[in-house]
């Protein structure tokens, strides 16, 4: 490792790191092919779609200049959109292999952004010091009360946040867990949500659920934007089904008193209370 020492983790840190390390070896092929701009352009063309509707929602706010940290940041994907939105990005990611290709993106795409390891509990940013923060699949995976404190921290006074996370309700977690939908029937699911690849799960991830989201929303102001996604899709159905995935995200509108109980995806934006 680089900066950051293997004994200084946790043993559920240890085991993101060797997941991760297969993980980017398997994606090399992602530096010899083009970068996609297409979700900067008509974000909102694909109003069933979370991660689209998220940049709808950036692209609303002037971004030039401001102080953007990405939250686990992979592959670099969201840091070098926002980049190229005239965002300072600083990103991190426990992974130095997952960096090292989000680097040589950037350096290929001629953006500057600022790329550190570090794990999303222990941060090495300065207090107060970020416009925005954006965590994308990425509170699932951590300790959110020590991880909150961090963001928090580092956050300006009213501070954009925005999560976009998988999510499931105690209850609806509770069905998924039963022995005759994890015994029976999930694993023909996942072939057919995944096909016949492995999906990507590490061993320590769990969806948040409500009890992890008034954790997380506790240090914000009210929700200035809050949507619910995916109730069948990814659960029964590949999203890779549009009309299935359009006809799910209306099902969902329809049931919005019910949606917190139904869906598996929440996006939502909040400022900082500090």
């Amino acid at each position: 490792m680089s900066d950051l020492e293997v004994t200084q983790l946790t043993e559920r840190q240890r085991r993101e790191l060797e997941y991760h390390r297969e993980h980017a070896e398997k994606h090399r092929h992602l530096l010899a092919q083009p970068f996609s701009w297409e979700v900067l352009e008509r974000p909102g063309r694909r109003w069933w779609n979370a991660y689209w509707q998220m940049y709808a929602f950036l692209v609303q706010h002037d971004l030039q200049g401001k102080k953007v940290l990405v939250v686990g940041c992979g592959f670099g994907d969201d840091a070098l959109r926002l980049a190229k939105l005239g965002a300072e990005v600083s990103a991190f990611d426990l992974s130095e292999d997952s960096l090292a290709i989000a680097r040589q993106l950037a350096v290929r795409e001629r953006l500057s952004i600022s790329f550190e390891q570090m794990p999303a509990e222990q941060l090495g940013y300065g207090d107060s010091f970020f416009d925005y923060i954006i965590a994308r699949d990425i509170l699932h995976h951590v300790d959110i009360s020590k991880t909150m404190h961090e963001l928090v921290r580092v956050a300006k006074p009213n501070a954009m946040f925005v999560i976009n996370e998988i999510y499931s309700h105690s209850i609806t977690d509770h069905i998924r867990h039963s022995t005759i939908v994890s015994k029976f029937l999930y694993p023909r699911m996942q072939k057919l949500i995944y096909g016949h690849g492995k999906p990507y799960i590490t061993e320590d991830e769990r969806k948040l659920n409500e009890l992890d989201l008034a954790a997380i929303a506790r240090p914000l102001k009210s929700p200035e934007m809050k949507r619910h996604f995916n109730f069948l899709v990814t659960r029964l159905i590949s999203d890779r089904f549009e009309f299935l995935a359009k006809a799910d995200r209306t099902l969902l509108f329809v049931l919005r008193p019910l949606a917190s109980f139904l869906a598996g995806r929440i996006l939502f934006a909040a400022r900082v209370l500090k």
